[in-house]
């Protein structure tokens, strides 16, 4: 499977609300993490287990690929992600689009970085 097919295979289980499945595509030291910021999901089981948090409170949050490059060991996404109403009551969330930065060592995704 190529790190693009790998990468678009994150973004299917995202879309299935499957943390379970999303993390089967990751190293066990992976992160998530805001560009040249501050990690906002750490390790398989951190990514996991907030991941499960986000689809609790927006079970209809979606991301959408705009657009896909693959290099080496890099695939970089353009998604427009679509949060829908919380469950937690909290004011909504505007649409918006997010350059996502796949990093790969061998055939797993080892850090996934977002530029908003």
């Amino acid at each position: 499977m190529s790190k693009l097919a790998i990468a678009e295979a994150m973004i299917a289980a995202y879309n299935a609300q499957d943390a379970d499945l999303y993390v089967t595509y990751m190293t066990d030291e992976a992160s998530e993490a805001n560009y040249r910021g501050a990690v906002v999901r750490e390790g398989k089981e951190g990514t996991r287990s907030g991941l499960k948090a986000a689809f609790a409170r927006w079970p209809q949050n979606r991301a959408e690929i705009v657009s896909r490059e693959e290099t080496d060991n890099y695939v970089v996404l353009r998604e427009h992600v679509t949060r829908g109403p919380a469950t937690d009551g909290s004011e909504p969330v505007e649409p918006f689009d997010v350059l996502a930065v796949y990093s790969f060592e061998g055939d797993k995704c080892s850090r996934v970085e977002f530029i908003r």
